[in-house]
């Protein structure tokens, strides 16, 4: 009798492959080799079951812990009560191990438990040959500040599969029906033995749906969806921020058999702004003045992102004094308010001073002597010990 072939040989991925890894190469193969794109061909048949078999076992952590280490008489039951020729030295050497498995669900997959009590024990499946639900999708969006604070609404285009125009989904050529499946007989469930067991699982042919498609659609090759290009029409709520995620309903992949469509999740990335930043619901920006400005006082000018506004500026006003702007910030999307714009004032030192406007200082520092800011004086005051 022939030696089965490596699980991770069959699916042509490494020992190390991630479960997503695993998946990928299941699906891709899965398809390759359906008996519904293979009509008639027993070799094809073979191997779609063989993938099957090698991804139940690789799919499951445990499953794939124990293939790994005992290989495939971590499913002979023989082996496991180490009675056979397949045990390995310290094997499964308990022969209770088996319904240990049937009854603790087989860790994440749980399809012992399924196929001998019909069910996942988890609550009612959805039929397998009814309406399915599709993949939701995922899409980064980079907008900038503006769109963000105001709102905006953005068109994206996106390549997806949807339903076949051809067939609307069905998946049949038009005047065609579904049939009963010839390997399960419509029930979606086949027996098979397992050592001294026998036992159900989902049928490979009809993948459970219990009924194949008398003609499958040309266009679609029985898939009832092809990719296509999808332009959508996105609203952005004013106050949005980075990370946020906003949700598209009925905009990600077509559901099988006529099922809902998934959803659409638009990942959003807000760029950073030359003049701006973000701080909650309130915005921040620095605003230099002069010098003089800052010691006269003046009136000046501030950019904001709804329009031109002007603050005064006391006299004596110090480096870093922040102004706010009230209902000049980001819409609060909890409903309460609007946040303010905090102007932080950014006090200019002159510099490359011409013989004029040296001397002018030097005549200002002369008329100011010892007379210096109250708040350097006690600032000179409390420091007084760290000189002396």
């Amino acid at each position: 009798m022939a030696s089965k072939r490596d699980y991770y040989e069959i699916l042509g991925i490494a020992r190390s492959a991630s479960d997503e890894e695993i998946k990928k190469a299941y699906r891709k193969l899965a398809v390759k080799f359906h008996p519904d794109k293979n009509p008639g061909d027993k070799s094809a048949e073979d191997k779609f079951k063989e993938l099957s078999q090698a991804y139940e076992a690789l799919s499951d952590p445990q499953k794939r812990a124990a293939y790994d280490q005992f290989g495939h008489a971590a499913f002979d039951p023989r082996a496991r009560a180490g009675n056979g020729a397949g045990s390995r030295g310290g094997g499964f050497h308990d022969p209770m191990d088996i319904f240990r498995e049937v009854f603790s669900g087989g860790g994440g997959g749980g399809s012992i438990f399924e196929s001998f009590f019909g069910g996942s024990g988890g609550g009612e499946e959805a039929d397998p040959g009814g309406p399915q639900r599709g993949d939701d999708l995922r899409y980064d969006l980079e907008i900038s500040l503006e769109d963000a604070i105001h709102g905006a609404e953005k068109q994206i285009t996106i390549s997806k599969p949807a339903a076949c125009d051809t067939c609307s989904g069905t998946g049949a050529e038009k005047g065609s029906r579904r049939i009963a499946c010839t390997q399960c007989g419509g029930r979606g469930r086949v027996v098979m033995s397992r050592g001294i067991f026998s036992i159900q699982q989902t049928c490979p042919r009809c993948s459970g749906a219990g009924q194949t498609l008398e003609k499958p659609c040309k266009s679609c090759n029985g898939q009832g969806r092809r990719n296509q290009s999808s332009t959508i029409t996105l609203k952005i709520p004013a106050g949005v921020d980075d990370g946020m995620r906003l949700r598209s309903t009925g905009n990600g992949v077509a559901g099988f058999r006529g099922g809902p469509s998934g959803d659409l999740y638009v990942q959003l990335q807000v760029r950073e702004h030359e003049i701006f930043q973000r701080d909650g619901s309130n915005l921040v920006c620095e605003v230099p003045v002069t010098f003089s400005q800052a010691a006269l006082g003046a009136d000046v000018d501030v950019p904001t992102l709804s329009g031109g506004a002007q603050i005064r500026l006391p006299a004596g006003t110090q480096n870093g004094t922040v102004f706010r702007l009230k209902g000049r910030g980001a819409k609060d999307l909890q409903g309460h308010g609007t946040g303010d714009l905090m102007v932080r004032i950014v006090v200019e030192i002159p510099t490359n001073l011409n013989a004029a406007q040296r001397q002018k200082l030097e005549e200002f520092a002369h008329l100011c002597g010892h007379d210096v800011n109250p708040n350097n004086r006690s600032f000179f005051e409390r420091a007084r010990s760290f000189f002396s």
